[in-house]
């Protein structure tokens, strides 16, 4: 028996799994995920209408967050709600070679670039904050130093995704390998990002929290919602990057595993693991969104009101 992720012939007892369409149940849940992600994009676009419509956005930082929101969700509602049949594509991922002779490969590359763009979009969110927290950190403990604009240090990490992302699709146009291991590449890309999301995010945490309230002392001000502000932050981005990593890890290592002591993943991507998978991750998306838009709504509402206090 010999296969790869290369376009080689499949033998033995090893055959192709036949296109396989959502059922009743992943159709049900698929659109319900989707309309979800629609909600939570429509919010950031009636947030930031209201904010014009005030006079201009408030806080530009704001303005940037709800447009990753909106573009992550944008993404995302699109991915679950065209529907597999119309692309004539199998619900639970197969091996497809790029230019092979059947027209699956474009709509499986198609859908896959669109996942992975929406995970760097999601990523970006919590890269964007710490990118501001580092930067307003080095301004307290490094005075002196020279300072980088922060939107630009933001530009190049995410370029940087954006990089590995482009190289992993080449991978797979130029038929380097199958569409298979432009998953696995994409699981352990989300994988190390994700941990080190969790330690940046726990380390810029602490100091900034230990900022917030020596400020407060020093100038006899509550620092209290500020600080809650970024504990809700800590804990709901630790636990969705290390739920995140935990699945990316050992999806990415069952994908290994798999092709070691078989020759093939096929099994990896059976109906109810891979409906397991989808699940997990994508609810857990769509909660640590909502969180977000929460905690921005909250501060958009104590920024509003102290303006009201201002005029009157």
């Amino acid at each position: 028996m010999y296969e790869t992720f290369h376009d080689t012939p499949v033998t033995d007892a090893v055959t192709i799994p036949p296109v396989q369409y959502e059922t009743s149940f992943e159709c049900f849940f698929s659109n319900i995920l989707g309309i979800a992600f629609v909600m939570t994009m429509l919010v950031p676009m009636i947030r930031m209408f209201q904010s014009y419509s005030d006079g201009g956005p408030e806080d530009i930082v704001v303005t940037y967050f709800y447009s990753l929101i909106l573009i992550t969700s944008g993404l995302r509602a699109i991915w679950f709600l065209i529907p597999d049949k119309a692309l004539g594509v199998s619900y639970t991922p197969s091996a497809v070679m790029a230019f092979s002779k059947t027209n699956e490969w474009v709509s499986t590359f198609i859908l896959d670039l669109l996942h992975s763009l929406g995970s760097i979009s999601l990523f970006s969110i919590f890269i964007l904050i710490l990118v501001y927290w580092a930067d307003i950190l080095k301004k307290y403990f490094e005075p002196g130093s020279t300072h980088n604009k922060p939107m630009r240090t933001f530009v190049k990490l995410v370029a940087m995704l954006l990089i590995v992302e482009a190289l992993n699709c080449l991978g797979f146009l130029l038929r380097f390998y199958s569409s298979e291991c432009l998953i696995l590449v994409n699981a352990i890309l989300l994988a190390v990002v994700s941990i080190i999301c969790v330690y940046r995010i726990t380390v810029f945490s602490h100091n900034f929290r230990t900022v917030l309230k020596t400020l407060g002392a020093i100038n006899q001000v509550s620092t209290e919602s500020q600080v809650q502000r970024i504990v809700w932050i800590t804990v709901t981005g630790n636990i969705f990057f290390l739920l995140r990593a935990f699945m990316e890890t050992i999806f990415a290592g069952a994908l290994v595993k798999y092709w070691i002591k078989n020759g093939n993943v096929v099994d990896v991507f059976q109906d109810d693991l891979w409906d397991d998978y989808v699940l997990v991750k994508h609810c857990s998306e769509v909660a640590i969104l909502a969180l977000m838009l929460f905690i921005l709504q909250s501060r958009f509402t104590t920024h509003n009101n102290s303006r009201r206090r201002d005029y009157q």
